[in-house]
């Protein structure tokens, strides 16, 4: 009985341990479960928390803004895009598409008017087809028109603006958020052009390390001016050419400066304005490939506040031949720029005060076609750029029309263009053969075209802040990688408490 007795007390016993260890056991899984529940809670709200400060939409709605560059010799349509939910961010705002509009600029229309906004029909239509329907209306456009209007409404200012008041009901026939059409001036045009190309680099932003990023200067040429726009050492003298700028927190002091007249087409003109001509209508141009010969009009070099001095002859028609005198035809382009006493420290031409230009520079628009024609973009070396030049205006016509498949109006130009563009850069802005490797010329920037629309847009549509915008705490791919290790941490433990679950659960089907 004893015996008997004791088993059924050491049976009780082990009864009661194994009962405390299950529990035990038991507790242990449940304490462990809550552990792993308020974990996964922490992980899910910190996976929330960095998607709401990182503010990164999943399915980007994309804006869109039209800016027409209605220049002196053609006009451009350029559509912009960005992510709406990124307006203020620097290197957002890319181009979408571009279209060519056919014809001469705008300002050529000033016999009949109507034509100029017709013109525009071809790229409205196209732009129309590239934008989603439901976004054409909120999609605003913008037309400047830059030197060739200029020149027209110190000519006639009534027919200039008959000219923008034709372009602006064509534009409202179309779908768009139409903003206005307006002429800028060659400050504004400097200045967004200089806005343009730094935007696009990027030197708007700080560095890594916090610093400033330096800027770099703008240098455009078109068909009637050209402009210098950069962040000189020191102090600018001149009210007249300088512009204030504080973007993304940073203070710029611009100096800018546009030159009416001297663009590619106006200073041809000039020049051609002072050329001779003898008893029989025939005019001898050095910077005109040999055995060129073409009929003109003078009225169309006359015509133009830029050549309004008296003509030297009577014919109303001349033949241009040319005799493709490189060394002639540098001395020639050098009279075009007037030689004015300067009253300032410093001076390009015309008396007009200059800073010494310094930084590396940016050198778009005609500039890098001429250069890209005569295969010199990157060269450095400023006498292996005037042996280019001068070898190709030392080769006879013939040649050079079988070798370029290009209209010949242009192609006959090339020897004066890289002529010009030599002496302007060279004796106008006053770039030496020491600092002439700080030119770069360039069409695109990260595939988006260098030019004064970029920035134009960009400052009417307040979409450059004042102070610098709030950076997030993650790039992108730190962002991802992130959200990666907690997303596969969030995995593990919730797989490790699905096991304990399943444990418990299989526990308690034991016990019953």
């Amino acid at each position: 009985m004893r015996r008997e007795s004791g088993n059924c007390i050491e049976s009780h016993t082990c009864a009661v341990t194994v009962t405390r260890s299950v529990k035990e056991k038991y507790q242990r899984r449940r304490r462990l479960l809550i552990l792993i529940i308020i974990f996964v809670v922490l992980v899910v709200i910190i996976l929330v928390t960095i998607g709401l400060v990182q503010k990164l939409v999943l399915t980007k709605t994309l804006k869109y803004g039209i800016v027409i560059d209605a220049g002196s010799s053609h006009t451009s349509l350029y559509i912009y895009q960005w992510p709406a939910e990124k307006m203020n961010d620097t290197g957002l705002v890319t181009e979408l598409t571009s279209c060519k509009v056919k014809g001469p600029g705008i300002s050529s229309y000033w016999m009949d008017v109507k034509k100029a906004g017709l013109s525009l029909k071809h790229c409205l239509r196209y732009a129309k087809e590239q934008l989603p329907d439901k976004q054409h209306h909120e999609t605003p456009v913008y037309l400047g028109a830059t030197a060739g209007m200029r020149l027209l409404r110190s000519q006639n200012q009534n027919l200039s603006q008959d000219i923008l008041t034709s372009v602006e009901e064509f534009i409202k026939t179309f779908p768009f958020n139409f903003r206005g059409a307006r002429i800028i001036s060659g400050k504004d045009e400097g200045a967004f052009g200089w806005i343009t190309i730094n935007y696009l680099m990027g030197n708007f932003l700080q560095d890594q390390d916090g610093g400033n990023r330096p800027t770099v200067g703008a240098l455009d040429l078109g068909g009637a001016s050209t402009q210098i726009t950069f962040i000189p050492d020191g102090k600018i003298e001149s009210v007249a050419s300088s512009l204030h700028f504080r973007l993304y927190g940073k203070s710029y002091n611009m100096y800018t400066h546009s030159y009416l007249c001297y663009g590619k087409d106006q200073a041809l003109k000039m020049l051609l304005g002072q050329l001779n001509v003898t008893n029989d209508g025939s005019m001898w141009n050095p910077c005109f490939n040999s055995g060129y010969s073409q009929v003109i009009n003078l009225t169309t070099f006359f015509n133009t506040p830029c050549t309004s001095g008296p003509q030297t002859t009577t014919h109303q028609t001349v033949t241009l031949n040319g005799t493709g005198d490189s060394a002639q035809c540098s001395n020639y382009v050098k009279t075009i720029f007037n030689d004015s006493p300067c009253d300032w420290s410093s001076c390009s031409f015309d008396g007009i005060y200059q800073p010494p230009v310094q930084g590396k520079f940016a050198a778009f628009s005609a500039f890098y076609f001429v250069m890209n024609f005569l295969n010199v973009t990157e060269e450095s070396d400023f006498d292996k750029v005037k042996k280019s030049v001068d070898s190709f205006c030392s080769r006879p016509w013939s040649e050079v029309r079988s070798s370029f498949s290009i209209e010949e109006q242009y192609l006959s130009e090339y020897c004066f263009a890289g002529h010009y563009v030599l002496s302007l850069l060279h004796r106008g802005y006053n770039f030496t053969s020491n600092n002439w490797n700080s030119i770069k010329f360039m069409r695109k920037i990260n595939g988006n075209n260098a030019g004064w629309t970029l920035g134009y847009m960009l400052n009417l549509t307040n979409m450059i802040p004042v102070e610098l915008p709030y950076t997030r705490p993650f790039t992108y791919t730190s962002y991802l990688t992130v959200m990666v290790i907690f997303s596969l941490l969030l995995l593990i433990l919730l797989s490790v408490g699905c096991l304990i679950y399943k444990k418990k659960l299989c526990s308690v089907e034991n016990k019953i």
